[in-house]
């Protein structure tokens, strides 16, 4: 379980985010939305330690990240995958390659494992013929899920997703969507997703916590959301709802 509480961030006089609290129950994905510079990357940085809070507490299965010595950190981050904007694939190595270095980093050495591990993560995101070819002759699409299987491929507890259909059409973000929905439910993993696309948001996540101003407006799910009687939380829902492809809502 993830718990993060009174979290505050500041460069200067520039406040990123100001007593920021919310939960990710375990096996749920939350999603953060919110719009582009609201602090969201930073925060999902802040939960695998690459970013210390200026105050506050966040605790991944009650042990405290923001308090973690680098050598703690980098054992805890073994726990996490991540799934990166543009992917941040190697261009110089193979799709087995880059998923190999993401195992060794974890501690597999054993050259079977490591097959058996790519091969496991590359059929688990439907790409399983591609493990020799280098990122430059990928789509942008078969780039997101090279990286995906690289999360996954060292069996993390956690995924955390940074705006992970950036870049796509709508076609490929729908299949990216769907990738992300289905790996939660066959492997049960908590994920957290990062993006100001609710359309994505609607298809991924079990519950949502709305971003704005560097506070948490409101956490709840999309009906707790929509039926809030709080203004401000109403105005942004309705504005975000408005830009959805999905008619039902």
């Amino acid at each position: 379980m993830i718990h993060v509480e009174h979290i505050q961030k500041s460069y200067g006089k520039h406040v990123i985010l100001r007593d920021v609290s919310f939960d990710v129950r375990e096996k749920e994905t939350l999603v953060l939305l919110g719009k582009c510079g609201s602090g969201k990357s930073i925060l999902l940085k802040m939960l695998i330690g690459l970013i210390k809070p200026n105050a506050g507490t966040i605790r991944i299965d009650d042990m405290d990240i923001a308090a973690m010595s680098y050598n703690q950190l980098r054992n805890e981050r073994k726990k996490f995958g991540m799934l990166f904007q543009e992917a941040a694939l190697f261009d110089s190595l193979t799709v087995k390659e880059n998923i190999a270095l993401a195992l060794r980093r974890q501690g597999i050495s054993r050259d079977d494992e490591i097959d058996r591990q790519v091969r496991t993560a590359l059929d688990l995101v439907d790409l399983g013929d591609v493990e020799n070819e280098l990122p430059s002759v990928l789509s942008g699409g078969m780039k997101k899920r090279v990286g995906l299987a690289r999360a996954i491929a060292p069996n993390p507890q956690y995924i955390l997703y940074d705006e992970p259909t950036t870049g796509l059409d709508p076609e490929t973000a729908d299949e990216i969507n769907l990738l992300i929905a289905n790996l939660r439910s066959r492997l049960g993993i908590t994920s957290v997703v990062v993006t100001h696309d609710i359309h994505s948001a609607v298809l991924v996540g079990d519950r949502f916590a709305i971003l704005q101003g560097g506070m948490i407006l409101m956490t709840g799910t999309l009906e707790e959301l929509k039926n809030s009687k709080d203004e401000e939380v109403n105005k942004y829902v309705k504005e975000l709802l408005s830009a959805s492809r999905i008619n039902s809502l």
